[in-house]
């Protein structure tokens, strides 16, 4: 089935690992979908009044400095970006290590073959700062953006929370079939704006 949708991402973020990992399993199972993955700067999004934005003071954000990469690896080093993307994530949730440290980060890029030097000239220059807030402001503007991982498609946003992982290697099946839910009910019911369990049986 044919899905046309963008998704928000923050390597700080669980529910944004558990989303872009049904995201990239399905298509690397050949869902056919036309995704592009947008940065979102959580740090950013809780500034408070009065205090310097995060694209101005990008060394005391914690999460920053990957985003910055990932953006670079989506843009110039497309064929990797997937298992990048998973890695990045993997470093914060599944190894409990810094998104802050460069060579952490590094060893993410070289890991997967990415010159990690060049991906860090890119961060070190301000290009892909420039590239990450662009895109922050873009969907904070258009849609009212606010957190991570939110669902856009046409003039529709959705803040999505997926309880349910899909590692490497699981049965694309249920990836597949729940993002297709979630961007089915993003596009084709309006009328429902929130749907939220009171609690969650585990």
């Amino acid at each position: 089935m044919a899905f046309e949708f963008t998704v928000t991402w923050d390597y700080r973020c669980p529910f944004a690992r558990n989303a872009h990992e049904h995201i990239l399993t399905g298509l690397a199972a050949g869902a056919g979908w036309q995704v592009r993955f947008a940065p979102f700067s959580l740090g950013q999004a809780h500034v408070e009044e009065g205090q310097p934005d995060v694209w101005d003071q990008p060394d005391q954000d914690s999460g920053i400095l990957a985003l910055q990469a990932g953006v670079v690896v989506r843009d110039d080093y497309p064929e990797v970006f997937p298992a990048v993307h998973r890695g990045l994530f993997a470093l914060r949730h599944d190894e409990a290590r810094q998104l802050s440290d460069r060579d952490e980060v590094a060893k993410v890029l070289a890991d997967h073959g990415v010159p990690a030097g060049k991906v860090l000239t890119a961060i070190d220059s301000g290009e892909a700062l420039a590239r990450v807030r662009a895109e922050h402001e873009q969907y904070t503007n258009s849609h009212a953006v606010w957190g991570v991982p939110t669902f856009i498609a046409d003039d529709r946003a959705v803040f999505v929370r997926l309880m349910d992982r899909s590692p490497a290697g699981a049965d694309p099946a249920g990836s597949i079939r729940t993002v297709e839910r979630v961007v089915d009910l993003l596009t084709g019911w309006s009328e429902l704006n929130e749907f939220k369990h009171t609690t969650i049986p585990r």
